[in-house]
């Protein structure tokens, strides 16, 4: 059993940065390959990025490439994501998650075993 936190959202200006983080429970956190979603207002959940277990590989959404990034430290069982040059529409909720499944490219939202409850991440002037 893996109990996820996030924590790191809030209120920012467009074009603005904020750097979420995800503190997993347990000894086997780095068995987890760890991913980010997010989910809009009215939207489903899509996939945004994910680390593999040893943080060698990570992937992301083409809409968030170049401006997220996904890191993980194993000492401190915390994913992070690392948000630069925010929009409007990046507005969401945005949830950790983690998977003992191998994946490369996309996360599906399916395959992930244990979730967070999520932060909020508003994106307004």
């Amino acid at each position: 059993q893996v109990q996820l936190v996030e924590s790191g959202g809030g209120l920012v200006q467009p074009g603005g940065s904020l750097r979420l983080s995800c503190a997993a429970s347990g000894r086997t956190f780095s068995s987890y390959a760890m991913g980010w979603f997010r989910q809009a207002p009215g939207k489903e959940r899509r996939f945004v990025a994910a680390i593999s277990r040893s943080g060698g590989n990570t992937y992301y959404t083409d809409s968030v490439k170049g401006r997220f990034g996904i890191s993980r430290d194993n000492a401190k069982n915390t994913v992070y994501l690392q948000m630069n040059m925010l929009k409007p529409e990046d507005t969401a909720v945005y949830f950790c998650a983690a998977t003992g499944r191998t994946y490369s490219g996309s996360y599906p939202v399916g395959g992930m075993d244990y979730w967070g409850k999520g932060t909020l991440v508003t994106v307004s002037s």
